[in-house]
């Protein structure tokens, strides 16, 4: 034992210092696409025609990008003559609803100490993998007082992955219906955001403000931990959203 506490002096502190420092740290975030001017509208158009999930606009030849739909596939920047602009970062997350009295107390009175619920809404399981990222020796949720529960009513926010799937509808709803007030639901990924790939369909909502009030939503094909990190933050009113809507009424300078 003796010796793990003299490694551990020895080594020290290994977590991120995330939100205090930003993390630049290889591979914490993969960067996303963002608005880019083109040389041309027919360019634009291109670019657009290539994205599998409609979240590229052309507009007067420059394109426009949807995050809420945005999955990461790179197919706007590869093999393309003109490509998008890639932003490296991950504070993602953007506010859906203004903070009413009610939600600045759950900021101010368990911002330092807040359970968190996770819901799989019929992902496909790479929201998932990085959602568990948080609690690792890395990313530290703890640090930042955030803690997991097993139970809804324990619960301050509720953390939702997946478009919704029909099985899941009712089950969602009855865990945001258990959890005391005041709560905020933070929405992460593509799926959670807008459907993603999966929906609206006949087996899938268009994302969890179709069936539940959603407060913070963290975009991205999946969001890294360091994204989902700023969305809990951004809950709890201890870090500023990346912009107003994920849809990207938000300016991304050039």
């Amino acid at each position: 034992m003796a010796n793990w506490v003299f490694k551990g002096l020895r080594i020290g502190v290994k977590s991120s210092a995330y939100p205090r420092w930003p993390d630049d740290a290889p591979g914490v975030s993969p960067g996303r696409p963002v608005n880019t001017p083109l040389s041309s509208t027919a360019a634009a158009a291109a670019l657009a025609a290539r994205c599998p999930t409609g979240a590229i606009k052309g507009e007067d030849g420059s394109i426009i990008i949807d995050h809420g739909r945005c999955v990461h596939c790179f197919r706007c920047v590869r093999d393309v003559e003109e490509p998008a602009s890639w932003r490296q970062g991950y504070e993602w997350a953007v506010q859906e609803t203004e903070a009413d009295t009610a939600l600045r107390s759950l900021a101010r009175i368990f911002g330092r100490s807040l359970h968190v619920r996770f819901v799989d809404a019929g992902a496909c399981g790479a929201c998932m993998s990085e959602a568990r990222q948080i609690n690792n020796p890395y990313y530290n949720m703890h640090r930042l007082g955030f803690f997991i529960t097993p139970t809804p009513r324990n619960a301050d926010v509720l953390l939702v992955a997946g478009p919704v799937s029909d099985a899941m509808r009712l089950p969602l709803r009855k865990t945001y219906d258990a959890m005391p007030t005041p709560k905020r639901v933070v929405a992460i990924g593509a799926c959670a955001a807008s459907g993603g790939i999966f929906g609206p369909s006949f087996a899938a909502a268009d994302g969890a403000a179709a069936i539940i009030p959603v407060d913070v939503v963290v975009p991205g094909c999946p969001p890294p931990p360091l994204a989902i990190l700023h969305g809990l933050l951004v809950a709890v009113e201890r870090k500023p959203p990346a912009g107003v809507h994920y849809s990207l009424r938000e300016t991304e300078p050039a």
